[in-house]
This record gives C-alpha cells, sequence and structure tokens, in this order.
C-alpha cells in the first residue's frame, strides 16, 4: 500500500515553532517516526513538505493513480484552502487529516477544517501519534 504524507506550512518548524502547542521534537524526528511506522506496518510512504499551497495542490493531484492513501496536515491552509479541499475531492483518494494540536479547543477561526471536508478521518491533539494512527487506519480501512 503506498501513503502519500503531506505537511503544510510551518510543519517544518516543529520544535522552533510554539514548542508549548506543537512540542518540542522537530520535523526530522516526525519524518522518522512515520518512517519506523511504515516498515513496521509494511507500507510504502512518501514524505512531502511545502509552504506553498499551490505546490500542496500539485502533489495531491500528482497522487491520482499513484497513491491508495493520503495523510495530510494542511497547517493554517486547514482553515482557509478550498482549493486544497477541491484537488482532495478531485483525486478520490482516501485522505485522513492530521492536527498536532487540537484545533477545537483553539481560537475560534481553526475550527472550521475546509481539507477535513474531503477526508473519510481526522486525528487531532495527539501530537505525534497522530500521523501513526492515520497511517494505521488507512491500512486496516
Amino acid at each position: 500500500m503506498k501513503i502519500l504524507v503531506i505537511n503544510g506550512p510551518n510543519i517544518n518548524m516543529v520544535g522552533i515553532r510554539e514548542p508549548d502547542i506543537y512540542g518540542r521534537q522537530d520535523f526530522k524526528a516526525l519524518l522518522a517516526l512515520i518512517a519506523e511506522t511504515a516498515e513496521e506496518e509494511g507500507l510504502d510512504v512518501e514524505c512531502y513538505q511545502s509552504n506553498h499551497e499551490g505546490d500542496l495542490v500539485d502533489k495531491i493531484q500528482e497522487a491520482y493513480g499513484v497513491f491508495d492513501g493520503i495523510v495530510i496536515n494542511p497547517g493554517a491552509y486547514t482553515h482557509t484552502s478550498i482549493a486544497i479541499l477541491d484537488a482532495l475531492k478531485a483525486v478520490s483518494i482516501p485522505a485522513v487529516e492530521v492536527h498536532l494540536s487540537d484545533i477545537s479547543e483553539r481560537e475560534e477561526f481553526r475550527h472550521i477544517s475546509y481539507a477535513g471536508m474531503a477526508c473519510v478521518k481526522t486525528f487531532k491533539g495527539l501530537g505525534f501519534d497522530g500521523y501513526v494512527q492515520a497511517l494505521k487506519f488507512l491500512k486496516n480501512r
């Protein structure tokens, strides 16, 4: 099973950016955990990160016919990007949304997730473990 893990803006800054919210582990540790989980679960996983909305849309579109599932943390684009929502809907690949923090317990503007509207499941507030849960969910779906 091939899974694409997409991380949006500022996810590459975890461990540095607001560690009381996002944790103290860095992006390299997140990528290592994803790789370790993929190996344990027998998954073929590719990770991608961009701070640019159009690049994220392009990557989602390129996943069509290539990947069996998508794990996506759109970062701030969660709350603003109809383009990412439309791309996820267009490719019709089962997608799971992940957020390190619990967006429903944060500022009101973070309560709406456009990307989540195209996802089959959301894991929020679990830190890095949300990615592990998302990968396992897709495998077992």
